[in-house]
């Protein structure tokens, strides 16, 4: 049975320690890290948030202390009082290992079964132990640096908003289902049967109406859901840092904005962001990276091939073409060497998960292209493919031939790869950018409908007002996305403030004037009262912190995650309603069909 506190107080954290402290009586408090019993000495590392200090159990100092030591275990917690003194093994590794203490007093706290995971940044244990034991997998000392990073990210976020004249404002966690975007959790309202209200996806329309409240400038740190399925950066529930500013265009938030990443990955990271970053359009992303979202930390970009095998004697590329489709490319500069025929084949089948049939490659030799379709290109179509890639001796052109945006799909997802294998990712670099002027709506085949690319409230770009209607896909929004190392950490846009506008839209998704008044009166209605010019931004503060510390998994950076099928281990979450409770839902269980 663990002993009490009776009054003890702890006087500092266990990695505070230092020369300045030696002589004083110190009262440390934390978790075993490890024992070692030397007979007439006992050593033990005790751990809390803040590090690990060495404490000594001499006879010569307490007999009582020295014997109760002798009963200590890993994770056992303990309460410890002693004089600090110089170390005479000084641990170099650790920032007091120039101190140890000498221990007159100790209290154990509460004794530990052996933990089912090691307490150490290079345990082994799968994510699914961890995760089903993640109270001890947070005590690891870079599961607690992640945490603490997250900590000051929202910190310096929340200091610079609130000097810059944000408010930080609540709004509501039981919101209304939202018929656009990713699935919603829906939750069973008891008092009103048979209706639903949706968790927030984001807190879009009310930081809208806030706006029109007159509040100006709004912020807010808080959880959103979405019930999609989940990547190693997606997680059912997630925070956003959310901004919304009125009477402003798109320049000006992407300038608050600006400042405010810098602010806080100086302050967070030492990390000197260069302003003002640089900007893409849409078009020009997709053309250069094949995504909107680019990795630019190194080359290899793409480069449009129609012309060069428009009449092509490769029946691939020339029928590809005459259909309406691309043929498109990379230049792996220099790499050639790098990847054998078995790699090319590993790098094809790569390419056919993202809907591509094939790849074609070139290597650039002494004697000329290599190549399975070398012979069926001219020499005049080898000339103009060298010259369109700049391509020199030991560089290895890699190619698509599909729709439009199979291609883009396909060499964007691929050109992150090749980088990633050939290992020319630098961690240390943060190439941020901006990318902006969004398609306004993209078409989706299964609903057979434009849908809005971001959200039905974004705005037009004003010169595209008149093609609402009449060339939705033509149509390009006031949209703008910050990207980070080939990651998207936030996205925004100036909303739609004219009522009129708001409908012309709503028309353009298909819906008609009374299934938008019944999903969104309330919202068309405040703008009838005077709406200002508003836009705002959103940032996925979990993918923010993923970037700072240099982790892939985002779970690593949320204190209590889910799983990739949307459970949580430590608590069997989602997990069967007792049946009074649907009941009081007036809920019935569907079989699950097999």
């Amino acid at each position: 049975m663990g002993e009490s506190l009776s009054g003890s107080k702890r006087t500092h954290y266990c990695g505070t320690l230092r020369q300045e402290h030696i002589g004083e009586t110190v009262t440390l408090m934390g978790w075993v890290q490890r024992r070692r019993n030397l007979g007439g000495l006992i050593f033990v590392d005790l751990r809390d948030r803040t590090g690990i200090s060495q404490v000594v159990f001499d006879t010569a100092v307490s007999e009582s202390a020295f014997e109760k030591a002798g009963a200590l275990r890993s994770e056992y917690v303990i309460s410890v009082t002693g004089a600090v003194k110089q170390r005479e093994s000084v641990n170099p590794n650790l920032p007091t290992g120039q101190v140890e203490i000498f221990a007159d007093e100790l209290k154990i706290l509460c004794e530990a079964d052996v933990p089912p995971i090691h307490i150490e940044d290079d345990d082994e244990a799968n994510e699914r132990t961890r995760l089903k034991y993640r109270y001890l997998d947070l005590r690891k000392p870079k599961m607690q640096r992640y945490l603490m990073t997250r900590h000051k990210i929202a910190s310096e976020a929340r200091r610079f908003l609130d000097e810059n004249g944000f408010v930080d404002i609540e709004t509501p966690m039981l919101t209304k289902p939202t018929p656009e975007g990713a699935r919603d959790y829906l939750v069973p309202s008891r008092v009103n049967p048979n209706r639903f209200y949706a968790l927030p996806q984001s807190p879009q329309l009310f930081k809208q109406l806030l706006m029109v409240s007159g509040f100006d400038r709004y912020y807010q740190i808080t959880k959103c859901f979405r019930d999609e399925d989940l990547r190693a950066d997606r997680q059912p529930e997630f925070t956003q840092i959310d901004i919304e500013m009125s009477f402003v265009e798109e320049d000006d938030v992407i300038g608050i904005n600006e400042a405010l990443l810098s602010r806080v990955f100086k302050n967070v990271a030492g990390i000197d962001v260069q302003l003002p970053l640089p900007r893409l359009t849409y078009a020009e992303a997709m053309a250069r990276y094949g995504s909107d979202k680019p990795d630019t930390r190194f080359g290899f970009e793409l480069k449009a091939l129609n012309a060069v095998f428009a009449e092509s004697a490769f029946k691939v590329f020339k029928a590809t073409i005459e259909d309406g489709g691309d043929v498109r490319g990379i230049n792996l500069n220099g790499y050639a060497d790098h990847f054998s025929r078995k790699d090319i084949t590993h790098l094809e089948d790569f390419v056919k998960t993202y809907g591509a049939k094939g790849l074609a490659w070139v290597k650039i030799q002494e004697e000329g292209l290599q190549s399975p379709i070398a012979k069926f290109l001219s020499e005049t179509e080898q000339a103009a493919l060298i010259d369109v890639f700049d391509a020199k001796v030991g560089d290895l052109i890699l190619m698509v031939a599909d729709k439009p945006d199979v291609v883009f799909a396909a060499l964007g997802a691929l050109r992150v790869e090749v980088a990633k294998r050939l290992e020319i990712l630098d961690p240390k670099v943060y190439n941020f950018l901006w990318v902006t002027d969004f398609p306004l709506f993209e078409y989706d085949e299964e609903e057979g409908r434009y849908v809005a690319k971001h959200h039905p409230f974004t705005s037009p770009k004003d010169e595209d007002l008149d093609r609402i209607e009449t060339d939705p896909g033509a149509c390009r929004a006031k949209a703008y996305d910050i990207v980070l190392n080939g990651y998207e950490i936030g996205g925004g846009s100036i909303r739609i403030h004219d009522s009129a506008v708001q409908a012309k839209m709503f028309k353009a998704l298909g819906f008609t004037q009374e299934s938008a008044t019944e999903k969104f009166g309330f919202f068309m209605d405040a703008f009838k009262y005077g709406a200002p010019p508003h836009g705002g931004i959103a940032y996925g503060l979990d993918r923010v912190v993923m970037l700072i510390v240099g982790t892939d998994n985002i779970r690593d950076v949320i204190a209590f995650p889910k799983t990739q099928d949307a459970k949580c281990l430590l608590t069997n979450a989602p997990s069967v309603a007792e049946e009074k409770q649907l009941d009081e839902l007036y809920i019935a269980l569907k079989p699950i069909e097999k």
